[in-house]
């Protein structure tokens, strides 16, 4: 998200760490550069690839209120989740 409630961005990635680091530097994604997507307010893990992939389309359709839903459910004050991560690297 570029914020609370803000510009929402979703994907698939088989390295998280390393993509959240990417759109924080302005790499790998003309819309999050342009929209300042850079923080990791919500995610998954999946075993399968096809599975997480999937689940991407299927999110990618839904109504902008049940994003925000399925984010505050879990992470009701858009807290940055990247520092939570095992591995990532303090800002």
């Amino acid at each position: 998200a570029s914020r609370p409630r803000g510009t929402l961005y979703v994907g698939v990635t088989n390295g998280l760490i390393a993509r959240v680091e990417q759109h924080r530097a302005g790499h790998g994604s003309i819309f999050t550069r342009r929209y300042k997507v850079h923080l990791l307010v919500w995610y998954e893990e999946f075993a399968d690839v096809r599975h997480a992939i999937q689940r991407e389309k299927t999110i990618k359709e839904w109504p902008r209120a049940w994003k925000i839903n399925l984010i505050e459910r879990l992470n009701p004050h858009w807290q940055d989740l990247y520092p939570t991560l095992p591995g990532s690297v303090p800002s």
